[in-house]
């Protein structure tokens, strides 16, 4: 070890001269709050979920579901992820480029004054835009989108179906997505990177000639969560290829009306940032604390540390070499150095000419984050089943809170239709229909929450919100369903949103994959089989044996799905019913808890009425094994028992291509995270896994195990270089390694789905040859007629609309300048094309062209 060093670092480090110091505006700050409860945190929800606020005026502001992953350049955001169940709870204030240095004052005051009131026990995070952590970005699966301006430029939040919009996004990132806004222009695009270009009604993705396969299908999932999240399921999306931008005339129109005429030549393309380092094995620990008003950094160790190192009396900086900076504060320490941690991380940052967007983390004893611990030779957990010291992965086993985990990146995974968003408690009204022959049929109240994947259901949740009724259509598909009656369901879905005049929230909703709310409006009676139909007086297949998952731990969380009747998907951390015809079984895994055996007993009566038969893992009647056609190895390994393990689990996309290794971490990980073009690592602290995607590149496929051994020969905890390393090709994967993944799903990759087939299903789904830019998309005072140049507004107009008068029964001769004899709707307002045509214009699009111009007739358009 080195010798020990230390050095000051003057208290008052973030003063300036123009304005007071960090301590006198938080004494400041210390005045307007309550001592029991702070105002500011009335809102404050102790709720497992996502909670956002943004600084306005120095105060704490929602942001609304909607508004999640947008963050305006101009502003800095207060992020608090709660896992619930005693799990660490993560807060973290996020800096926005163009911020002022009042509001990021005012940030990190909030986030200290925050961790208080919840008890000293979350972790603190510090993040910068363009530099954002794995965890973070956990969140927003989908992408991060940067806006700009501010609240000082009028934002006030993200309003479901509102189409008013024109905007250019710069879309990068092949792991890690973000999409900034840029000018509207073709001199913002090159050949290299993915273009949204969002017109309300309809986005248009451009990817540049140079884009790779991975970067457009991150765009088109981010195109579809801005459809979904922000116009409620409302906006068409198609995708242009760039190069071959003559294979789509009809989205090149709508480009060249926002944008003009395409230029011969772009930009070349830039390079994508490399925010994320190699793995750094240089880690020094340094004891902070005060000596006559001068802060002092004394270093204490450095790699491979040891847990014993740590006081429970003091605070420590943990520094990986600039990559990240950690703050631990022990449980004894004065109220005084713990409020400071977060201030004297950013000055330690400052003191030694780091980076600003330097990642910091603060955590209390007990509480400490995955990647902290990693970082400890040997780690042993105090107080296994007590506090917020677990810090459990979404990915670690599926014993964990499995449908609590991830709900906010539901929507980020391909095989997923709706991102997750509990609206409120699940106490409204609900109605559901089944299609059949391609119509609706009410289905019997008496057997709502049974769901057959032969099948498709529309499911209309209604509930109360500021004396308001609001709707959310839920569009469930069966995973057997023919195509055709899940094109019925979509059209049926409109007829319904029509009767309630456009106000419902669409979500589709994929078998297997529902989001919590939707689980909640079932009051964990859900029950899901994997195929057949609920179609009165059908017949459905009856085999001798059927086996049902349970997974969830109250009403609001639960659910049965149907999994194959054999013993291989049993699981040690789960219950499962086993129905046969003369007998119910109720297993109960050894890793499963009270609750979970309660939920299993609850939607067991669901199942069946006979009387049930309690099987406790290991005590298996001989019958139990012959209904399930003979015992087979299952996810039972003994260390999946444990609830809190020495390490939690991590996955980690691997790069070798620089000639260092290089890593990529994914945050509570998932199996629609290992990409079929990655070589992924999964570090589960006693092996190493290292899983091949059948589409990966060959060169890194032949350095995949050197990679693993120089990850192992660098790690800075001084890991055993023999640890056991396994190699795993997409398909062949063992229970060893699907036993960390929650809901491990083994068809998951025998249905494809690629970019080009999600492509094609945009573009086959979508009226693309209907799509049109109205003059409601372009900015006030100017007008352009679909296909065409710029030009004055009509002389007669209103606005930037066309007077209904000048269009209704009118010759083309009479119709003002600039106006489409054949597309006279097309300049009319929202408002007027409703009352003229009886439909939304969305709607309209989408119904076949005869009969379009029946309705233009009867309107006086055509």
């Amino acid at each position: 070890m080195e010798s020990r060093i230390e050095f000051s670092i003057e208290r008052s480090w973030s003063r300036e001269t123009s304005r007071p110091s960090l301590h006198q505006t938080q004494h400041q700050f210390s005045r307007m709050m309550s001592d029991d409860k702070p105002d500011a945190f009335r809102n404050v929800s102790r709720k497992p979920g996502l909670q956002i606020w943004t600084i306005n005026n120095m105060q704490m502001a929602p942001v609304p579901a909607q508004g999640f992953g947008n963050f305006f350049e101009g502003d800095c955001y207060i992020v608090l992820y709660n896992r619930g169940s005693g799990q660490s709870i993560d807060i973290h204030y996020w800096i926005g480029k163009t911020s002022s240095q009042d509001e990021q004052g005012s940030a990190a005051i909030y986030v200290t004054q925050l961790d208080e009131f919840l008890g000293g026990s979350p972790v603190q995070h510090r993040e910068v835009q363009g530099c954002e952590s794995p965890r973070f970005r956990s969140y927003f699966k989908n992408g991060l989108i940067y806006k700009k301006g501010g609240v000082a430029s009028g934002f006030h939040h993200v309003d479901t179906n509102v189409y008013n919009v024109l905007r250019l996004l710069h879309v990068k990132g092949r792991k890690h997505v973000t999409a900034t806004e840029v000018e509207v222009s073709w001199n913002s695009f090159n050949n290299g990177d993915i273009f949204l270009l969002d017109v309300g009604k309809a986005i248009v993705q451009w990817n540049g000639p140079q884009s790779n396969r991975r970067e457009k299908l991150k765009a088109v999932l981010l195109a579809q969560d801005i459809r979904d999240r922000e116009r409620g399921g409302r906006a068409q999306i198609g995708v242009v290829e760039g190069g071959d931008e003559r294979d789509s005339p009809e989205l090149m129109n709508v480009m060249t009306t926002v944008l003009g005429q395409k230029p011969a030549q772009l930009k070349p393309a830039t390079a994508d940032d490399q925010p994320n380092l190699a793995q750094n094995n240089s880690v020094r620990l340094y004891h902070v604390f005060e000596n006559s008003g001068n802060l002092v950094v004394q270093e204490v160790a450095t790699q491979p540390l040891t847990q014993d190192l740590l006081r429970s009396g003091d605070c420590y900086i943990l520094d990986q070499k600039g990559s990240s900076v950690m703050v631990w504060k022990g449980k004894h320490a004065s109220q005084e150095e713990r409020r400071e941690a977060l201030n004297r991380a950013v000055g330690y940052i400052k003191a030694k000419n780091y980076p600003p967007s330097t990642s910091v983390e603060v955590m209390s004893e007990g509480g400490e984050s995955a990647m902290f611990k990693h970082l400890f030779k040997s780690w042993r957990e105090k107080g296994q089943t007590q506090g917020l010291g677990a810090t459990y992965s979404v990915g670690k086993i599926a014993k964990v809170e499995q449908v609590k985990f991830n709900v906010m990146e539901l929507h980020a995974r391909p095989d997923l239709a709706a991102q997750q968003r509990m609206v409120d408690d699940a106490s409204g009204d609900i109605k559901v229909w089944r299609i059949e022959n391609l119509e609706l049929a009410e289905v019997d109240p008496s057997t709502y929450g049974q769901f057959y994947g032969g099948d498709c259901y529309l499911v209309l949740y209604s509930y109360q919100r500021s004396h308001q009724l609001q709707h959310i259509l839920y569009m469930w598909q069966g995973r057997h369903a023919t195509t055709d009656e899940i094109t019925a369901c979509a059209y049926q879905a409109v007829n319904i949103d029509n009767k309630y005049n456009g106000a419902p929230v669409q979500v589709r909703v994929v078998m297997g994959k529902e989001p919590r709310h939707f689980l909640a409006i079932f009051k964990g009676k859900l029950l899901i089989f994997e195929g057949g139909t609920g179609r009165p007086g059908a017949v459905n297949p009856n085999p001798a044996a059927r086996l049902f998952q349970v997974r969830g731990t109250s009403e609001m969380n639960t659910k049965a799905t149907e999994v194959p009747s054999r013993a291989s998907s049993l699981n040690t951390n789960d219950v499962f019913l086993l129905k046969t015809d003369h007998k119910c079984y109720l297993w109960y895994g050894k890793g499963c808890n009270g609750d979970e055996r309660v939920m299993g007993r609850a939607i067991s009566d669901v199942l069946s009425r006979q009387d049930k038969q309690v099987v406790m893992e290991g005590q298996e009647p001989a019958e139990f094994w012959v209904a399930l056609g003979g015992k087979a190895p299952y996810a039972s390994d003994k260390r999946l028992q444990t609830e809190e393990p020495r390490h939690s689990p991590r996955l980690f996309e691997c790069s070798n291509q620089t000639g260092q290794f290089r890593m990529t971490e994914v945050d509570d990980f998932d199996q629609s995270d290992l990409d079929e073009e990655d070589v992924m690592l999964l570090d589960t602290w006693e092996e190493i896994f290292l899983w091949v995607g059948k589409l990966a590149n060959q060169a890194e496929t032949k350095e995949a195990w050197n990679s693993a051994q120089e990850y192992l020969r660098f790690h800075p905890a001084g890991r055993d270089p023999d640890t056991p390393i396994i190699f795993i090709k997409q398909g062949y994967e063992p229970l060893t390694f699907t036993g960390w993944f929650n809901a491990w799903d083994p068809h998951k990759w025998s249905v494809s789905n690629s970019y080009e087939e999600l492509k094609k299903k945009l573009n086959d789904a979508e009226s693309l040859a209907q799509i049109t830019v109205g003059p409601s998309r372009v900015s006030e005072g100017s007008y352009r007629a679909p296909g065409g140049p710029m030009s004055s507004p009509p002389p007669s107009g209103s606005g930037t609309y066309v007077n209904p008068k000048l269009l209704i029964n009118q010759d083309p001769s009479d119709l003002p300048d600039g106006v489409d004899p054949t597309q006279k709707e097309d300049y009319l307002s929202d408002v007027d094309f409703e009352n003229l045509l009886g439909t939304t214009r969305l709607d309209f699009h989408r119904l076949p062209k005869w009969r379009q111009n029946d309705l233009k007739k009867k309107a006086g358009l055509f």
